[in-house]
């Protein structure tokens, strides 16, 4: 299920930023407001989960007729020759897709009589299928083509059809107390109370703004540098991530919360400046670099930040904290960068197909590097808040 889960959204995902310019000639701008449509499926999916889907139905059927509804929307994306519907078409199967990822969740958790322990050997299994769909992708020469919507329309019937056969999931019944503002997560407004916290959630949101850049044109930009097999490449990037979120809690509890995240917040800085320098003869080693640091820059700040929320939001409201967190991080921060990032890269067009690259992955990295600053002044965490390794 997990593996299946995480190679849909690879297969499309990382690639679509190649796609675009190439089947519907679409503009930075353009390609930048199809990768929000992801940063507000992420919004909305919450109140989907927390109002209607845990209350009415079992969680292994409604994620069967959601992958089975997003594949046959996959399916016709290729069709699609305009912009504006290619828009909606996202739209309507990120809404669709996004709610998946908290249903899989609880169908794995439901299995387990120790989660916290257990979940993490199930959850790699996602990333697994995030990296063989790149190297499947990438090896295929499938960036451009219309295969990727194909291949992940495949393997979203499959992962439909097989969630009928998961374990029964049922619903926690109308009896619970659901509301619009719990399914955001509003009970965690009092974390902001605390200031060390609400400097870093300021700082996490943000950090979407780089994280944007990444996710909607580092496949992009390696294909106009002509980068062989840029998709299969970038798996480094997740590869690092699985490596690196293994030494998390043991640094989380030597060094603290605040030295993890500035080296989250640095290898940022350090990814964009490589990417701003690199090229494909003497310095593709820092394109290497920066596809590497993704590890680094992913696990040190948002692994460590979700972390960091559920011990300092403590038992009652853990879920609820999780919940606001990632609503502002991959729904409210990312919408927001992947508009600017659109508009940035379309400031820096050179050509039909060519663009600024170094002008463009210096915006981030300053922005990265005023975030670290403003963390560095404001954010005091007097106390460590130590986690079991």
């Amino acid at each position: 299920m997990m593996f299946v889960e995480y190679f849909i959204w690879s297969s499309w995902y990382v690639t679509m930023t190649s796609y675009m310019p190439v089947h519907l000639q679409s503009t930075d701008i353009q390609i930048g407001a199809a990768y929000s449509a992801l940063a507000i499926a992420t919004m909305v999916s919450p109140f989907f989960v927390g109002m209607v889907a845990d209350r009415y139905f079992a969680a292994q059927k409604i994620m069967g007729v959601m992958h089975l509804l997003g594949a046959v929307i996959l399916f016709l994306v290729p069709t699609i020759k305009d912009n504006g519907l290619f828009y909606w078409a996202i739209l309507i199967y990120s809404l669709l897709y996004m709610p998946t990822i908290a249903l899989s969740n609880s169908v794995a958790f439901s299995q387990m009589s120790d989660p916290g322990k257990q979940f993490p050997w199930i959850r790699v299994f996602g990333t697994a299928g995030w990296i063989v769909a790149g190297l499947l992708v990438g090896g295929l020469l499938w960036e451009t083509s219309a295969n990727i919507f194909y291949l992940a329309a495949a393997a979203s019937a499959l992962l439909g059809l097989f969630s009928f056969a998961l374990p029964n999931t049922p619903p926690k019944g109308s009896a619970g107390n659901a509301s619009a503002s719990k399914a955001l997560g509003t009970d965690a407004f009092v974390l902001f109370k605390n200031r060390p916290y609400l400097i870093f959630f300021i700082a996490a949101i943000l950090v979407c703004v780089p994280l944007s850049f990444y996710y909607g044109f580092a496949n992009k930009f390696l294909n106009e540098l002509g980068v062989s097999d840029a998709a299969g490449k970038m798996i480094l990037g997740q590869i690092s991530e699985g490596l690196f979120i293994m030494a998390i809690p043991f640094l989380f509890n030597s060094i603290g919360v605040k030295k993890m995240l500035l080296l989250g917040m640095t290898a940022w800085i350090l990814r964009y400046i490589c990417f701003a320098y690199g090229d494909t003869g003497t310095g593709i080693w820092m394109l290497y670099a920066g596809i590497i640091l993704h590890g680094v820059c992913y696990d040190f700040f948002f692994v460590t930040g979700y972390m960091y929320t559920e011990k300092k939001a403590g038992e009652k409201i853990k879920s609820a904290a999780q919940g606001l967190f990632t609503f502002a991080t991959y729904g409210l921060g990312m919408f927001i960068g992947t508009w600017f990032s659109g508009f940035t890269v379309h400031g820096y067009v050179t050509g039909p197909h060519t663009h600024d690259w170094k002008g463009i992955w210096l915006v981030p990295a300053y922005i990265a590097a005023g975030v670290l600053l403003y963390f560095i002044v404001f954010f005091r965490e007097k106390k460590l808040v130590a986690v079991n390794a």
